[in-house]
């Protein structure tokens, strides 16, 4: 509750926050302070009812922003772009659920245009709440796994880097293979009866084998290219076309050729910088 004040502007000192609690809900504080809190179980209703989205935040000091989603229920990695990822499918999801931030505005739209809500229905097609938050746990894992398969490697390059005062670049190959690995590996079972266990992709593309169905909602291909003219993609260059031709004339001449592993690219990246310059 302090962090939801904070959240809000509200600046007020925990004691005060503990002082409220314990006078509006005297028997919700006696059960915490006696550790006998309810956790609520997870619980999604099928493939594509819920996509949680995050944006991982230990590369932005290198100029570098990754964007992910996964399936609530399957744990399926689904997108780097949500809209290509629609595009793809065919279809959106019931609800997608993110983080405060203005790095979700697009999606936040599109999904509320895309998405169907029926008017009796009192779930939103997008939910959105603080970047702590447990109910984005899911992701969250996510990012961890794919810390532990390659960018803990990318970060330490990456630091080095920084340290002697140049900038940075990456390759998202690695996250694509990192991806395929998650979503053909073997999920364990969970005391939580509501979620099945296996591997990621059949509990997404098999929904029956697990008493459920598909609840992807079908778009109209028009609404999506409206949508996807509002987005800003990716480069497939790494820098301005200039300094891109630039390199390659450079690289010509020095009989250079393009790098097969992180270190030649750094050295690479270190020849052109200083001929350059």
């Amino acid at each position: 509750m302090y962090a939801k004040c904070r959240e809000h502007g509200l600046r007020v000192r925990k004691e005060d926050v503990h002082l409220v609690l314990k006078e509006l809900d005297p028997r919700g504080v006696a059960l915490r302070q006696a550790r006998r809190f309810t956790r609520r179980n997870y619980f999604s209703k099928g493939p594509n009812f819920i996509w949680h989205m995050d944006s991982y935040d230990k590369l932005k000091p290198y100029g570098i922003c990754i964007n992910g989603s996964i399936d609530g229920l399957s744990r399926k990695i689904i997108w780097g772009y949500y809209i290509e990822a629609v595009q793809c499918l065919k279809g959106c999801p019931r609800v997608v659920r993110g983080d405060l931030g203005t790095e979700n505005g697009h999606v936040r739209g599109s999904q509320r245009f895309l998405g169907p809500v029926a008017p009796n229905d009192t779930l939103k097609s997008y939910l959105e709440g603080a970047s702590t938050s447990t109910a984005n746990q899911r992701i969250e894992y996510w990012w961890r796994f794919l810390r532990s398969q390659c960018l803990e490697f990318w970060l330490s390059l990456f630091a080095d880097i920084r340290d002697n005062g140049y900038k940075t670049s990456f390759s998202f190959d690695e996250l694509d293979d990192a991806a395929q690995v998650w979503n053909t590996h073997s999920i364990r079972p969970s005391k939580n009866i509501n979620i099945p266990s296996g591997r990621p992709n059949v509990m997404y593309t098999l929904p029956e084998l697990y008493g459920t169905r598909d609840f992807l909602c079908p778009t109209e291909e028009e609404h999506v290219y409206l949508c996807k003219n509002e987005c800003v993609f990716q480069l497939t260059k790494p820098c301005d076309q200039v300094v891109y031709e630039l390199c390659n004339i450079l690289m010509s001449q020095s009989h250079l050729t393009p790098p097969t592993d992180p270190y030649q690219a750094v050295n690479l990246y270190m020849h052109l910088r200083e001929t350059i310059m």
